[in-house]
């Protein structure tokens, strides 16, 4: 810091524990999510409601409800006794969880369209039991049986590569898309063939990178700004539009997409990723139930940047530099 900068004090730190405790708390929320709805857990909403559950299911309740406490309460303490530690650093922070979110996300999207895409034109052609067997042909035409044996594992592999491949892989992702439909037109006009596969994989693949691009492009500054005015403003106006924006306008976005997605077993986000859902053209990708879970993929990764986006107006608003990360692309 420089020596006109102000010493950071109880509100700075209150400041980053806001923060950092809005991204703890999505997190926790998508964990008691999964909980909930495929485990059966009570979920904290019943120690509210006028029937608390009692034995077993009471225990698991109140282990839920601490599940956001804790983290709030450790990253609170953390920041008061860390005051001195720039908001740049907890926004660095935010940036790399979503570099690496969307990296798995990336990593996943790119292994499930390759092996999907070819069990899919195995089945189509006849040729799965062949390969695989008649009794494993059988299953691999199950959605169920394709999500939990063939594409969970592969985003447990795409989790582990994105601990290694932190880069965003847009213009790769961009190129798969390209390639896919270049795919399609070679297929159709020159061999006269054409599946619902090889559509299916285009679509999937342009869905991750609408979404996922986006937490991306907002740091980049490639979003469409309607800027009449905030050209014209100086560091200081900007940065108190960007802190002010990315809370009430940003932050409040993504959590009602995960409160109104994730609401219950027929949400719009759970029901498809609980029952596997698949397209309706039978010898399609079964990936329909994934482009559902996109949406969630969007939301924490948005929110993860819009509260970096705060922490580095704060870092403004306060004298000190904001992170790299802000000016430049991950």
């Amino acid at each position: 810091m420089n020596e006109d900068e102000r010493r950071p004090g109880i509100a700075d730190a209150l400041y980053r524990a806001f923060a950092l405790s809005l991204a703890a708390t999505t997190f926790v929320f998508l964990f008691n999510n999964y909980l909930v709805y495929w485990f059966g857990w009570p979920g904290v909403a019943r120690i509210m409601g006028g029937a608390p559950p009692g034995g077993a299911a009471a225990l698991l309740a109140w282990l839920q409800s601490a599940g956001y406490v804790i983290p709030v309460a450790a990253i609170t303490v953390f920041a008061l006794r860390n005051r001195e530690r720039p908001f740049a650093s907890d926004a660095a922070l935010l940036y790399s969880v979503t570099a690496y979110v969307i990296s798995a996300a990336f990593w996943s999207t790119f292994f499930i369209g390759i092996v999907d895409g070819v069990i899919s034109f195995l089945r189509v052609e006849g040729l799965l039991p062949a390969v695989f067997g008649k009794a494993l042909a059988r299953q691999l035409g199950v959605s169920s049986f394709r999500g939990l044996y063939v594409h969970l594992p592969l985003m447990l592999a795409a989790a582990v590569v994105a601990c290694f491949r932190r880069g965003l892989d847009f213009i790769w992702l961009a190129l798969l898309v390209v390639v896919a439909e270049f795919q399609i037109v070679i297929a159709r006009f020159i061999f006269s063939y054409e599946q619902a596969f090889m559509g299916d994989l285009v679509r999937f693949w342009y869905a991750a990178l609408f979404l996922f691009a986006s937490a991306h492009t907002l740091v980049a500054g490639g979003h469409v700004r309607v800027d009449v005015l905030y050209t014209h403003f100086s560091d200081r106006r900007k940065a108190l539009v960007n802190a002010w924006g990315s809370i009430l306008l940003g932050v409040p976005l993504c959590w009602t997409i995960l409160a109104v997605g994730m609401s219950g077993k027929a949400s719009v986000i759970n029901s498809p990723l609980l029952y596997y859902e698949t397209s309706q053209s039978g010898y399609g990708l079964y990936v329909k139930y994934l482009m559902a879970g996109f949406l969630a993929v969007y939301a924490v990764s948005m929110m993860t940047q819009f509260l970096a986006y705060y922490l580095d107006a704060m870092a403004v608003l306060r004298g000190q530099s904001p992170s790299r990360s802000a000016h430049e692309p991950a």
